[in-house]
């Protein structure tokens, strides 16, 4: 046995225990351990998966040595000793963590999950720190040993490559997000504001007028602080004011959770004031704001637009709807192959693709040009102009295309990329009869430029309201179902869009009620009012 360890009993369980620091598992030291033999004690390199023994006694000799404080070893258990070893010691030197008990749960293949409960101290200040996190185990390239395939992770399930994790007083102070009302808002009862109230703090904490506490936090490579993980002390925090509505926002946290991964936005269309964003999970990746997804046949709402913008056709124009159609030797087709007849609104909302492609003539044959839809989208709706929303955004793709891909893109498929927050726009511009960029921080508390774009002509604003009313409340209208019971005036447009290498489609709803807008996306729900409708119908009751 290593000197400076002994065997003590934690928890019912076998633990290592060095300078403090404990190891709560298995029983550790019988001999050698299968993960921890060195090189020359084997007779060559084995092959072939990682056998379950191995996974075990790899994980188990890895564990017990973060615990122990012993880095070098730890690193050297790992496929990247380089890499690991380092950032294993700046856990107790730059964490401050005093106290850790790392207990293993039971392996899933090479997969073995684990919990962390550590001490942080710093300061004289000590918490508790708690979470969980999981690593895998691969065999060596050129030694056949089981290792820990290294990955950030492996310290904290935040962590990502080139970010750190430090313990200190914040650089920046913390922030009491309100909602337009004054309500607050904590990410415990709103947790997909999480993300969204990091974001905030980094960019107004310092004029929030709040003073610094003691925090561990997730520091990016170039030194800006990211996720705050632990509070030692809190500080004072300074209050931002936001646009959230703090009753639209509990209605898309629920909303969002019926469904595995989901996105809701919702935008106030007479001011462009943002009044919810919801994503499941709710923690991580913003899918509402910078997600860049195909949105499916929501798009034919500025499709339409196009179409009245270069005289192709009115919402009372009638149109072909066959059940397919070819453009460049690319056959496009109607979910479940239906044809119909009619004119456009009847088209728009029965979610007729074809009708929505063949009005369209390619520029070959002396039609719009492949750029007018990005035109059309950036010049109406914003879309493709840089966003100043308070936070990071991805503001919506509408792309130059060609060939059968320009007859994809009047769909919504293509290359054409949206988020909720997109779309959730798209419907506000209808609903206001122009383009107010959304927003979470007002303006003037930074002085930033918002996104402009023209107002709707008058004849465009009425026949596309006209055409998201029928298929909100009309008798073949594919969003009546979801918009029931959902207060007048209201419009709505459905859409699915198809993902390679997915069997469902992912989900698309957008729609309007009153002066409040909402999109949302749900990954793999099939129709959009299957998934996607309810939850935009949630959000709108709400407001």
């Amino acid at each position: 046995m290593r000197s400076g360890v002994k065997v003590a009993v934690v928890g019912g369980v076998f633990a290592v225990v060095a300078g403090g620091v404990a190891y709560g598992g298995y029983n550790l030291w019988n001999g050698v351990t299968g993960g921890s033999q060195d090189v020359g004690t084997r007779s060559a390199p084995q092959t072939g998966p990682v056998t379950a023994e191995e996974v075990t006694a790899t994980a188990r000799d890895f564990l017990a040595a973060w615990a122990a404080g012993e880095f070098d070893r730890a690193g050297q258990l790992t496929n990247d000793p380089v890499t690991a070893g380092p950032a294993i010691a700046s856990y107790r030197q730059e964490v401050g963590v005093t106290e850790a008990e790392i207990t293993p749960g039971t392996p899933t293949g090479a997969v073995v999950p684990f919990t962390v409960k550590a001490t942080v101290t710093y300061d004289g200040v000590s918490k508790p720190w708690t979470y969980q996190s999981k690593l895998g185990v691969v065999r060596g390239e050129s030694t056949g040993r089981p290792l820990v395939r290294w990955t950030p992770t492996v310290l904290h399930p935040k962590l990502t490559a080139g970010a750190t994790l430090r313990t200190g007083t914040a650089k920046i102070p913390p922030v009491r997000a309100l909602d337009h009302e004054g309500v607050a808002l904590p990410p415990e009862k709103y947790p997909s504001l999480a993300p969204v109230l990091d974001a905030l703090r980094q960019r107004y904490g310092g004029k929030a007028g709040g003073k610094a506490g003691v925090e561990t936090w997730i520091e990016s490579a170039d030194g800006t602080p990211g996720t705050t993980l632990l509070v030692l002390s809190t500080g004072k925090p300074g209050e931002l004011r936001t646009t959230i509505d703090a009753k639209v926002q509990a209605a898309a946290e629920k909303a969002v959770k019926e469904f595995p991964t989901a996105a809701v936005a919702a935008v106030e269309p007479s001011t462009g004031a943002i009044r919810a964003v919801a994503n499941n999970p709710a923690s991580g990746f913003n899918t509402a704001f910078q997600g860049k997804q195909a949105p499916g046949s929501t798009m034919k709402i500025v499709t339409g637009a196009m179409m009245m913008r270069y005289g192709i056709a009115e919402p009372g124009t009638r149109v072909e709807c066959p059940a397919y159609v070819d453009w460049d030797g690319t056959r496009f087709n109607n979910l479940g192959g239906f044809s119909t007849s009619g004119d456009l609104t009847n088209s728009f909302a029965m979610s007729c693709n074809t009708a929505f492609i063949k009005a369209i003539k390619p520029l070959s044959e002396k039609g719009v040009h492949n750029t007018a839809l990005g035109d059309t989208a950036r010049t109406w709706f914003g879309i493709g102009e840089t966003w100043s929303v308070g936070v990071l955004t991805e503001d919506g793709s509408v792309p130059e295309s060609s060939g059968s891909e320009t007859a994809a893109s009047y769909i919504g498929q293509g290359r054409i990329t949206m988020n909720a927050l997109n779309m959730a726009s798209v419907s506000a511009t209808v609903r206001n009869g122009g383009f107010l960029q959304p927003y979470l921080v007002p303006k003037d508390v930074d002085g930033r430029e918002f996104a402009t774009a023209e107002r709707l002509p008058g004849e465009v604003a009425t026949g596309l309201r006209k055409m998201m009313k029928e298929a909100a409340t009309g008798p073949r209208g594919t969003a009546v179902r979801s918009m029931a019971g959902v207060p007048s005036p209201k419009g709505a447009k459905t859409g699915s869009a198809e993902v390679d290498g997915q069997g469902n489609s992912n989900s698309w709803f957008t729609g309007y009620s009153g002066d409040l807008a909402a999109a949302a996306v749900v990954e793999a729900g099939g129709h959009g009012s299957d998934a996607a409708g309810p939850v935009v119908a949630a959000v709108l009751k709400a407001g």
